[in-house]
């Protein structure tokens, strides 16, 4: 197999036709027909099915593209790297789940560029664990997620709380309150995050204590994997969202507002770098950036790496977490 037979196969598979990966690639129709038949000649199965200037993949073909789309993206990534190698670059490696990528990151980079000068940056938002695996394979420098962020291999830089928020479509009555009481939504079909093990499990703690002993469990509920997802659907009129505090205020959307709840509903959120390794300076430097946006968020308190485990085990036992610390972590 040849890189340029994978690159003409997936053109293939992305536009739906011979005439669309020519155009793509800028290459004559023969010459992506010839690397598709090598390729299948390479493989032992047939990769498509023709229908004239169609072609429908097998259901080889659809495997197949899972694992080339994986290698050409390991391929640009190689290609970037030494270009940036040969012009001298080192880019700043970076894994954010999108709640920071949303509500913290653009500020601490324009503020990081205003202090060092532009330079590469290469950013992948991915789910809480893949950051904390990102960061402990040494793929990125520094990530930035929600907490559990305590294991072994790993430097917790600080550690920032804040509390969650309810987003409203614009017009909905509770708008109208300074405060969104919890029992209220308790009424309320409820736009939520579907990972149980972090913050949709306090969502869930607390609706549960404010609904009446012998309601059920709603059955109702949207569950979605990105905040914005969320607030898309609240301005749909689908529901009322809460939500961690950075995506919510880090992204406005039209149509929907922000207003705080009468009950505490931390979350909690911090900055990892792989332990042992030197902090480079740009990295130090946008970790105070990050510090230094997270603390304009309502509510916001700072706590140091050590209070990690107090502050769970207060979360999640529904105590009021420890004091926050007034010096740096």
């Amino acid at each position: 197999m040849e890189i340029r037979q994978l690159e003409a196969f997936a053109a293939v598979m992305s536009t739906g036709s011979v005439t669309g990966a020519a155009r793509l690639l800028e290459r004559s129709q023969p010459a992506v027909t010839r690397l598709v038949h090598e390729l299948e000649a390479a493989t032992g199965y047939a990769l498509f099915t023709r229908h004239g200037p169609r072609v429908t993949p097998t259901q080889e073909g659809f495997l197949l593209y899972e694992e080339v789309e994986h290698l050409l993206g390991s391929w640009r990534q190689l290609q970037a790297r030494t270009l940036e190698i040969a012009q001298g670059g080192e880019p700043l490696l970076l894994a954010a789940t999108s709640a920071v990528a949303v509500g913290l990151l653009p500020q601490a980079l324009r503020a990081l560029e205003d202090a060092t000068g532009a330079s590469p940056v290469r950013l992948q938002s991915a789910s809480p664990e893949r950051v904390l695996q990102a960061v402990l394979s040494g793929a990125v420098q520094l990530g930035a997620a929600s907490l559990p962020l305590e294991h072994r291999g790993l430097q917790l830089l600080w550690i920032g709380q804040a509390p969650c928020v309810a987003v409203l479509a614009d017009g909905d009555p509770l708008a109208a309150a300074p405060q969104v009481p919890l029992a209220a939504l308790a009424r309320r079909r409820i736009v939520t995050l579907a990972n149980p093990y972090r913050l949709r499990h306090r969502i869930d703690a607390v609706l549960a204590q404010a609904r009446a002993p012998a309601a059920n469990k709603p059955t109702d509920a949207i569950e979605t994997n990105s905040s914005v997802n969320a607030m898309a659907m609240v301005r749909a009129g689908l529901g009322i969202a809460l939500l961690d505090p950075l995506s919510a205020h880090g992204l406005p959307l039209d149509g929907v507002c922000v207003r705080p709840l009468d009950t505490d509903v931390p979350f909690f959120f911090g900055v990892i770098v792989p332990q042992g390794r030197p902090l480079a300076r740009r990295a130090q430097t946008l970790s105070d950036a990050l510090l230094s946006a997270a603390t304009a968020l309502p509510g916001f308190q700072q706590h140091p790496p050590a209070a990690h485990a107090d502050l769970l085990q207060a979360a999640h036992a529904g105590l009021q977490p420890p004091p926050p610390s007034t010096g740096a972590p």
